[in-house]
């Protein structure tokens, strides 16, 4: 697992911070989901300027503590969705998104 992101709390309830890997350096947005239709819509939306560039559920892990996140589904037109989990940290300050590699995501393959 690899910490490609950094991210602060967003007055609107969301998230906004950066993506950073070896091929992408870019600003995004955790968009709280206003038009969720059913249970199955992302809480949130994930923009790249105006454009909408993913999606992303809440999620609380299953342990001894218990502890909210996001998984996170970022689209690329060039390639298959990625995957990736937003964790805040204990205080709510900041968060960083994780992503796990080709592995870890057919665990997802029956997820939204």
């Amino acid at each position: 697992m690899g910490v490609i992101g950094k991210f602060k709390p967003t007055k609107q309830g969301g998230w906004e911070g950066r993506i950073e890997t070896l091929l992408i350096d870019r600003k995004i947005r955790f968009v709280p989901n206003d038009d969720r239709r059913n249970d199955n819509s992302p809480d949130y939306v994930v923009m790249l300027g105006w454009s909408r560039v993913g999606e992303a559920w809440k999620a609380t892990s299953r342990g001894d503590i218990p502890r909210d996140y996001l998984r996170v589904r970022l689209n690329d037109p060039w390639s298959e969705p990625k995957r990736a989990t937003l964790f805040p940290a204990p205080d709510g300050a900041t968060a960083e998104l994780v992503w796990s590699g080709q592995r870890r995501m057919r665990d997802w393959d029956d997820e939204p």
